[in-house]
């Protein structure tokens, strides 16, 4: 009885963290910990760190599998992700060794060709990002992030990514 209690407690906690939108993040993109989804009440901008969830796409199922995201609510049983917006619509995106935006160097942005387990990576082919979407980045060095799977529509955003206990990557 008192294992039950105490398993019933434990859920309905839970439930409480996830309805008051905080999330546990334990992906070295961005420090491990608890963080909080924070409501978003004007347009997305440059420089916002987000929850955003991916589309349900094949591109994302075999992140999936390679275990670069997990899984969770989002379409297609995926987690959010947490990045931060460094381009938006109507900006061009160029990708070489390293991605510029609008003919400016992105900071660590170094585009890598195999992740840590040696399978290939194929970057993005770069260009004008389309209305409605938002190019995103992590300047963790192994981060999976729009240098490999290109812009997401914005309308997967989720509200702003706020620390609330973290440890660093």
């Amino acid at each position: 009885m008192i294992l039950a209690t105490g398993a019933g407690l434990v859920v309905a906690l839970a439930f409480a963290a996830w309805g008051a939108g905080l999330r546990i993040n334990m992906t070295p993109s961005y420090p491990r910990g608890l963080w909080r989804i924070a409501p978003l009440d004007r347009a997305v901008a440059v420089g916002d760190l987000v929850f955003i969830c991916p589309p349900d796409t094949v591109e994302f199922e075999r992140a999936f599998d390679r275990g670069y995201i997990r899984r969770g609510l989002c379409a297609g049983g995926l987690s959010p992700l947490i990045k931060t917006v460094a381009a938006l619509s109507g900006q061009r995106v160029d990708i070489a060794e390293r991605v510029s935006i609008d003919g400016k160097p992105l900071p660590d942005s170094d585009v890598r060709h195999r992740d840590a387990a040696g399978r290939s990576l194929s970057p993005f082919v770069g260009g004008v990002i389309p209305a409605g979407e938002l190019y995103l980045h992590s300047d963790f060095r192994g981060s999976y992030d729009s240098r490999y799977f290109g812009p997401l529509p914005s309308s997967g955003v989720l509200g702003l990514a706020r620390p609330i206990l973290t440890l660093s990557p």
